[in-house]
């Protein structure tokens, strides 16, 4: 071989070595195109924040994401890796798209329950809420005294607790026009609700200009004609709050107190437990020709506690001996239709050795599995002294509530907020929350597929 036959085939030989040990540059790209659900929880003009189906919050930059709205389900395709939880991301949208759920109600949330049949419409009615206004439905707040018509604005609450407060020294219009200063700004039906037991609590009653006689207690009207009398005082009760607006009374008080110096005593009907089931069942029939929905309280049996406005209360009683004592009451009412259930503050050992029962899921078990009640659970209002606990909202949301009564809403909707932004919290606990208090506005003739 002559020297310059060698040198091209070393030449060859070296290039094929280059060419195996450097590659070309590819003009491929090489990052994944990924895509996720998620609905937005905050919007700018180059980034969108969303949380997935486990509550972990992403950030996504691009352009044209201002284009969504806070509480939208969107699907977003995007190029990069994704960062949890971080404000900053790699992760850069190359589109995104409004998520259309062809799905109806989730089969989980078909309880074939009493207000079943307006749960398609209350669906398609919450999936258009933001975030924002579906926290708000689960509220039940109690009026405040300051900015009652700008925070109600502000954040959409699902309903307003009137007190004695609220209606003193009014006249009827003047009563009527408030209730329609609130529903004037809502961008859902107002739930308007107070407490009308009569004898010990009342609210409107205690107004002649409003009711000429203060109502009497179950016990005063039982004594004076039985359950007739409880049924004619219903029906009056109904039409004189209806007038006025007030469409949730939070009675009748079915608790069975046997010691006269009780707390409770003075507002139950003061009798034995199957006279006491025939009262909440003749209440709840009674209240059926009217606008106005009645609440059984206080589950699970109030009994002869401590006033839980002002302490803490232990009712150390064996469970056979509630089921057997206090719960045909609540029996009673739920098979005539009732449509809420409040549930009290006391802390009852044989369900629940640590929560109070309005912070109780078991509790809460009980009222829907041994019960069957499908309607709506409302919390006792958790400002009571009774509730001493810093995350009681959460835990509220958590046990099995539908409805919250709250004083301080501005601190109970951020607890709500944060909770979600943090994964403590389940969004779609909350959207469930919204999703039936919904449905029984649609039952109760407050909704229409009409936008304000």
């Amino acid at each position: 071989m002559n020297k310059k036959v060698f040198i091209c085939i070393f030449a060859i030989f070296i290039c094929m070595v280059v060419a195996v040990l450097v590659k070309p540059e590819t003009k491929t790209n090489t990052k994944k195109t990924s895509s996720i659900k998620g609905n937005v929880l905050e919007v700018s003009s180059d980034y969108v924040k969303v949380s997935d189906k486990d509550n972990i919050i992403y950030t996504f930059v691009g352009t044209g994401s201002d284009s969504f709205e806070v509480g939208e389900t969107i699907n977003i395709k995007y190029d990069g890796k994704l960062n949890k939880n971080k404000e900053k991301q790699a992760a850069k949208i190359i589109s995104a798209t409004a998520y259309t759920d062809d799905n109806k109600v989730p089969e989980t949330w078909n309880d074939g329950g009493i207000f079943s049949e307006f749960y398609e419409m209350a669906y398609t009615k919450m999936k258009t809420l933001s975030l924002n206004e579906r926290i708000g439905q689960i509220f039940l707040v109690r009026v405040p005294e300051e900015n009652k018509i700008s925070d109600l604005e502000k954040y959409q609450f699902g309903g307003y607790l009137l007190f004695q407060r609220d209606f003193d020294n009014k006249t009827k219009k003047e009563v009527i026009d408030m209730v329609d200063s609130f529903q004037d700004v809502s961008k859902i039906p107002l739930l308007i609700a107070t407490d009308e037991e009569g004898g010990k609590v009342t609210r409107i009653s205690n107004n002649t200009n409003l009711v000429q006689t203060p109502f009497k207690s179950p016990s005063e009207l039982y004594k004076e004609g039985k359950m007739e009398a409880i049924k004619k005082d219903t029906i009056n009760k109904s039409d004189i709050l209806e007038d006025l607006g007030i469409n949730v009374n939070l009675a009748p008080v079915v608790d069975i107190a046997t010691d006269p110096n009780s707390y409770m005593y003075e507002r139950t009907i003061k009798e034995d437990t199957k006279i006491t089931s025939e009262y909440a069942k003749t209440v709840i029939d009674a209240s059926k020709g009217s606008k106005v929905s009645y609440t059984l309280k206080h589950f699970p049996g109030y009994g002869d506690n401590a006033d839980t406005h002002k302490t803490s209360a232990t009712d150390n009683r064996i469970y056979s001996k509630i089921m057997e004592d206090d719960i045909p009451p609540f029996r009673a009412g739920i098979k005539a239709g009732a449509e809420a259930v409040l549930v009290s503050h006391t802390i009852v050992p044989a369900m629940d050795t640590e929560n109070p029962s309005s912070l109780s899921a078991t509790t809460h078990n009980v009222l829907r599995n041994e019960l069957g009640f499908t309607g709506i659970v409302i919390t006792d209002d958790l400002a009571m002294d009774a509730i001493n606990d810093k995350d009681a909202v959460t835990k509220a949301i958590k046990a099995g509530n539908d409805l919250l009564i709250v004083t301080d809403y501005e601190n109970s909707i951020k607890e709500v907020k944060d909770a979600i932004e943090n994964g403590t919290l389940s969004q779609e606990i909350v959207d469930k929350m919204a999703f039936r208090v919904l449905a029984w506005k649609y039952y109760k003739g407050l909704m229409y597929d009409i936008e304000k």
